[in-house]
């Protein structure tokens, strides 16, 4: 019962309702509601809402449950409380609940009386299992704030592994996407909200899409939106008009690859030659993930940390400034293309004239960037 609550929350209130990336069939829509009053008493329009703010607010103050900013403990322990409390907010749901269900039934029965779903459920579990119901009714009740709400926002938001640099903190926690519904993959998702599909590696599993395109196989859903396919290279000696558009289409994986390729290997080749150094050493080991970081999501803690391992190191000091020049090339890509086109192609005389081997093979790669457009 707690797994069809997570498919409800993961296929109805999240990638339909929230993120408009598919449609569902109005019988598959309704149960969904249903189950949701029963199981969890959220009211649609709050959910989407408060999940909208999130994206729109990411990792600032006005984030409704980020750790980031009000700690991992708090959004962990607290997460549903924090929901709530936003989802009081009455600018909230004006503001981002647009285009949620309005009928009859949501007026009069699951938005405006909300808590006699859960109570139903709780006098259902004790009549069909008795005493033991109570255990088994707030087990169902906490199990969406616990992993939704604590574990998704929270560790979803600190510990993982990431696909795309998103401008956020948001990881990856497993890459298989079982027990909450694919929301495990939750990086996937920052860099792609309006994906149907949380999944994007081959080697990542989301059950969430499993069950999305069963119904589509019998018509009861219809797949808007998917992530882009990974990014095709083929040998190309100097950039084009084609590779930029491609690098600004994939530029999150573009900078994770680059985080991968070149700095993550630099920096291991910069510990070697510190390894001598014990406090240096401490630092450099460190400072290892705040350097794959957006300067804007790092503590004044690890910008000390990045800023002592640069100043030790010319090389990790010339790939982060290389990355920074990067991303400068697609914010010029949109107005100007022709001088993102000429600044692209500076980018990678200079890589190859660095004499870093881990440049000259990302800047390669670089210039054979294209579009996948099979889908």
């Amino acid at each position: 019962m707690t797994h069809i609550t997570i498919a409800a929350v993961t296929i109805f209130l999240h990638r339909h309702q929230a993120h408009r990336a598919l449609e569902l069939h109005p019988l598959v829509s309704h149960f969904f509601r249903f189950w949701l009053w029963l199981t969890t008493g959220m009211v649609t329009k709050e959910w989407a809402a408060v999940h909208r703010k999130h994206h729109a607010m990411c990792e600032t103050e006005a984030d409704p449950h980020s750790p980031q900013i009000r700690g991992l403990r708090a959004v962990l322990l607290r997460g549903a409380e924090l929901y709530r409390e936003e989802a009081d907010r009455a600018e909230t749901l004006e503001r981002y609940g647009k285009g949620t269900p309005d009928d009859w039934l949501e007026r009069h029965l699951y938005g405006r009386h909300s808590y006699l779903g859960i109570t139903l459920m709780l006098l259902l579990d004790l009549a069909l299992l008795g005493p033991i119901g109570l255990t088994v009714w707030a087990v169902q009740m906490l199990w969406s704030p616990i992993f939704a709400a604590g574990v998704i926002n929270g560790v979803g938001h600190y510990y993982g592994y990431r696909n795309a640099e998103s401008p956020d903190a948001s990881t990856n926690i497993v890459p298989w996407g079982i027990l909450i519904g694919g929301e495990e993959l939750h990086n996937n998702h920052h860099a792609w909200p309006g994906s149907a599909r949380l999944s994007y590696q081959w080697w990542e599993f989301d059950i969430g899409w499993l069950y999305i395109r069963l119904l589509q196989a019998v018509g009861l859903a219809r797949v808007k939106r998917v992530s882009p396919p990974p990014v095709q290279v083929v040998p190309a000696a100097e950039p084009d008009a084609e590779a930029v558009h491609a690098i600004v289409n994939y530029r999150l994986q573009v900078l994770a690859r680059y985080g991968s390729q070149v700095i993550k290997r630099i920096h291991r080749e910069e510990l070697r030659r510190v390894a001598s150094n014990r406090n240096l050493k401490g630092v450099f080991k460190r400072a290892r993930d705040a350097l794959l970081r957006d300067e804007s999501l790092l503590d004044e803690t690890a910008r000390r940390s990045v800023g002592m391992v640069l100043g030790h190191s010319q090389a990790l000091a010339a790939a982060v400034e290389f990355r920074r020049r990067l991303q400068a090339i697609w914010q010029q890509a949109a107005g100007q293309p022709e001088k993102a086109l000429q600044a692209l192609q500076q980018w990678c005389r200079e890589a190859e004239a660095s004499g870093n081997r881990y440049l000259q093979q990302f800047a390669r790669q670089l210039a054979g960037y294209r579009l996948n457009r099979v889908r």
